[in-house]
């Protein structure tokens, strides 16, 4: 038996604090895996929020959805994780459960086109605002892309300052596999 991939550790956070009915957010859509996963968590009774600047990626989303998850009520803005605090209505801030963020760039996609440190801390801190107590922040990130290391080290440093009685903040990762690994930096609102 080994350990829990990077992936479903993150959605093992997840899944301990989120609850049906509650409003959760995809940072970085993507091919919709996470999307279907959190709009199975918190069911039809649930708002997602899924975020992407390449409009192919909500397209693939939008498929997703409606073959595995039909009757969930996400709705998809084709726009940057950055813009978060904007795009989620008033009412639901501070009411957050979650927020999954992959960085890096779009599998199968364009290997330039990549989430940056300029985008992605903007982003946290309005994930970090709009997050219940209790809620959580998963972020899986991949360095091994031009760019990735950078933004991993911000993201890292943008994590340990986080104040303790705020916030707990962890990180999940395997130290001696080769080619740069993905891991993942998890964050709970106290």
């Amino acid at each position: 038996m080994g350990f829990v991939s990077i992936l479903s550790f993150a959605h093992q956070l997840i899944e301990a604090r989120v609850q049906p009915g509650e409003i959760v957010i995809d940072a970085t859509a993507g091919n919709g895996v996470d999307t279907v996963f959190l709009s199975r968590r918190v069911g039809s009774a649930g708002v997602v929020h899924a975020f992407d600047i390449q409009s192919q990626a909500l397209e693939q989303t939008a498929l997703r959805l409606a073959a595995e998850q039909p009757d969930s009520d996400v709705r998809l803005h084709l726009c940057s994780h950055a813009e978060l605090l904007e795009r989620v209505p008033q009412e639901q801030h501070g009411k957050v459960a979650a927020v999954m963020y992959n960085l890096g760039y779009l599998p199968g996609q364009d290997h330039a086109v990549t989430t940056t440190a300029s985008s992605t801390l903007p982003a946290l801190d309005a994930s970090a605002q709009l997050l219940r107590r209790g809620g959580v922040i998963t972020i899986v990130l991949y360095t091994g892309h031009p760019g990735g290391m950078e933004e991993a080290e911000a993201v890292e440093a943008w994590a340990a300052a986080l104040p303790q009685k705020e916030f707990q903040v962890l990180q999940y990762r395997f130290l001696n596999q080769k080619n740069h690994p993905p891991y993942v930096i998890a964050i709970e609102k106290r």
